[in-house]
C-alpha cells in the first residue's frame, strides 16, 4: 500500500503538490522526506505528534524521514500562525534543546543505520555569507508574493507587526529544502497546516535552482469536536516528558477525551490496524470506554514504554474501576485483558506525618497542601461548588476535618472536580 494511502486513511493529509506525481515516486523509489522541529523548548508536546506519526509511518513503510531541528532557524524565529515575535534563544539554550529533542523522537523513529536522520540547520544556516545569501538565494523571492501569505499577513495586521528578522523565516526555510535536496537526495517536506507558504516556496526555489521536482505535504490542525486545540488543557500544555507531565496524568488525558474523537484519534495517534478501528464505530457506552482505554494504553505506550503504559492504566483501574476488555475490542493492542494486579503507584501522592492527620487538618487546607488546586481561597471554592472528594464522597464544608480515621490501607484518595486525583499517604 503507498504511503500516501495509509496518510490519507488515518487523517494525516490536508493538502499536497502534484499527487500523481507524488505517488509514482513513492512506488518508484525510496522517499526522503523531513519535517522540522522548533527547538524553543526542551521538550515535545502532543501537537507535535501528527508530524512525529507521519515520519514513522514513512519509516515503516520503507522510507527515510528526516527530523530537522531548526538550530539556526530557532535563532530567527518562525511568525507562521504567531501574533507575536517569539523571544530569541541563545545557542546554548538550543543545543540543549536539541538533545533533548532527539531523545524523545528516537521513541518513535529509529535512527541507527541511516534509517533516519536527525539534523540542525544550524550546521548550514550560522555560517552563511549574507551578501552571497541574498545574490544567489533572495533574488528568487518576490516581496509582493511573500507578504500576501497568510504566515505574514498575520503578523503584519497584529499591533506589533513582522519584524525584518522573522520575514528571512521564509527564505530560510525554503533554503533549507534547497539544502537537503542537494546534500540528501530529500524530495519531500511534511509540516502542519501553516507552513504550506513556507513550504511551497522551498518547492519553487528548488525548481528555480535546480531544475527538478520537489513535493510538499501539510496536514490538518486537530482539533477536539468541543473544538479544542489538541494538547491544551486548563493545566496547559501536555508535554511528551515525564518530568513535565507524568505518564499517569498524559494517559488521564487520553482516557478523557470526547467520545466523538476516539476513532480519529486511534486512527492518528496510534498504529493499531485500520480495519479494527473501524470496528469500533458501533460500540456504545462500557465498550466505548474499552476502546477509550486502549487509546490511553498505546499513546501513553509509545511515548512512555509499555512498562509505565500498563502502571498508569492499572492505576486508572484502581481509582475509577476497571472491566477486562475482551480480544475482540481492537485485538491487536497490548493492553493487559484483565483487571489484575490493578495499583495505584502512579497516582500522584503526597506523605504526611501521621500525627498530623491524628489532629486533623482542615479539608480545604488538605486540597491546597496537596496542589490540587493553587491557593486556600481555590480550595474554598471548590468545597462550595461541591467539587472536592475524599475517598469518593463529598466534602460538605470547608472545615470538614481530614484525619486518620479517613485512612484506608495508609491513604487518603482527594478528588477534584471529575478526574484530578492525588493520595495522602500516612508516614510514620
Amino acid at each position: 500500500m503507498n504511503v500516501l494511502d495509509i496518510l490519507e486513511e488515518r487523517g494525516f493529509i490536508e493538502a499536497k503538490t502534484h499527487d500523481a506525481e507524488m505517488r509514482e515516486l513513492f512506488d518508484r523509489e525510496r522517499v526522503t522526506g523531513y519535517i522540522g522541529f522548533d527547538p524553543t523548548a526542551s521538550s515535545l508536546h502532543i501537537g507535535s505528534l501528527v508530524q512525529i506519526m507521519m515520519l514513522a509511518h514513512m519509516q515503516r513503510n520503507g522510507h527515510q524521514p528526516i527530523a530537522l531541528v531548526g538550530g539556526g532557524t530557532g535563532l530567527v524565529g518562525d511568525p507562521s500562525g504567531k501574533t507575536e515575535m517569539r523571544k530569541v534563544l541563545t545557542m546554548e539554550t538550543i543545543a540543549e534543546n536539541v538533545a533533548a529533542l532527539k531523545k524523545q523522537l528516537s521513541k518513535f523513529i529509529d535512527f541507527s543505520n541511516d534509517r533516519a536522520l536527525m539534523l540542525n540547520n544550524a550546521d548550514w544556516l550560522v555560517g552563511l555569507n549574507y551578501i552571497h545569501f541574498l545574490r544567489d538565494v533572495g533574488r528568487y523571492f518576490s516581496v509582493n508574493r511573500m507578504i500576501k501569505m497568510e504566515s505574514c499577513k498575520m503578523r503584519l495586521d497584529s499591533e506589533e507587526g513582522l519584524s525584518f528578522l522573522e520575514f528571512n523565516y521564509m527564505i530560510l526555510q525554503a533554503y533549507d529544502f534547497l539544502e537537503l535536496f542537494k546534500t540528501r537526495n530529500c524530495k519531500l517536506q511534511m509540516g502542519g497546516s501553516d507552513q504550506w507558504g513556507n513550504i511551497v516556496s522551498g518547492i519553487d526555489l528548488i525548481h528555480k535552482m535546480q531544475r527538478k521536482q520537489a513535493y510538499g505535504i501539510t496536514s490538518p490542525l486537530i482539533t477536539t469536536s468541543s473544538g479544542e486545540k489538541m494538547g491544551k488543557t486548563a493545566g496547559g500544555a501536555v508535554w511528551l516528558d515525564a518530568e513535565r507531565t507524568t505518564p499517569y496524568d498524559y494517559y488521564q488525558y487520553w482516557i478523557n477525551v470526547d467520545d466523538r474523537d476516539i476513532q480519529r484519534f486511534l486512527a492518528l495517534y496510534t498504529f493499531l490496524p485500520m480495519d479494527e478501528i473501524r470496528g469500533i464505530r458501533h460500540l456504545k457506552d462500557a465498550e466505548l470506554n474499552m476502546a477509550k482505554a486502549v487509546l490511553a494504553f498505546e499513546t501513553t505506550s509509545l511515548v512512555h514504554g509499555s512498562e509505565e503504559a500498563v502502571k498508569a492504566h492499572r492505576s486508572a483501574a484502581s481509582v475509577f474501576g476497571g472491566r477486562s476488555i475482551p480480544r475482540r475490542i481492537l485485538s491487536s493492542s497490548s493492553i493487559p485483558r484483565d483487571d489484575a494486579g490493578l495499583d495505584g503507584d502512579t497516582v500522584p501522592a503526597t506523605a504526611l506525618p501521621r500525627q498530623d492527620l491524628v489532629n486533623g487538618l482542615p479539608a480545604f487546607k488538605v486540597f491546597q497542601l496537596t496542589g490540587l488546586v493553587n491557593s486556600g481561597g481555590a480550595a474554598r471554592r471548590l468545597i462550595e461548588q461541591g467539587g472536592a472528594y475524599i475517598n469518593n464522597e463529598r466534602v460538605g464544608a470547608i472545615d470538614q476535618m481530614v484525619s486518620e480515621k479517613d485512612l484506608s490501607d495508609g491513604e487518603i484518595l482527594l478528588r477534584s472536580g471529575k478526574k484530578k486525583f492525588h493520595k495522602i499517604v500516612a508516614r510514620d
